[in-house]
């Protein structure tokens, strides 16, 4: 059978979720080690938000067997043919 792989960036957003920019405020930054040197106290002030990157991971179900060399996995959802998008050069399924 076949399986989809995907991942959607759709909901990130660029600029001010960037790792490497330098901020004022060097107290807001929250560790995710196990071995931090922070108190249960100080790491629930400054929560981030659920979803950074806009995508949720899904909990590991043994159950699910991963896909073999000939099952056909879809890397990215393919596009909507009902409506008409030029640039794909998809002519839309309305008004026939």
């Amino acid at each position: 059978g076949a399986s989809r792989v995907m991942v959607s960036n759709a909901g990130s957003q660029r600029g001010g979720n960037n790792a490497h920019s330098n901020t004022a405020n060097s107290n807001s930054h929250i560790s995710n080690s196990i071995h931090s040197t922070h108190s249960n106290s100080e790491r629930s002030i400054g929560r981030r938000k659920k979803h950074k990157y806009g995508f949720q991971l899904k909990p590991y179900n043994p159950e699910h067997k991963p896909p073999g060399s000939k099952d056909l996995v879809y890397l990215e959802p393919s596009p909507g043919f009902c409506e008409k998008n030029p640039k794909l050069g998809i002519e839309g399924t309305h008004g026939r």
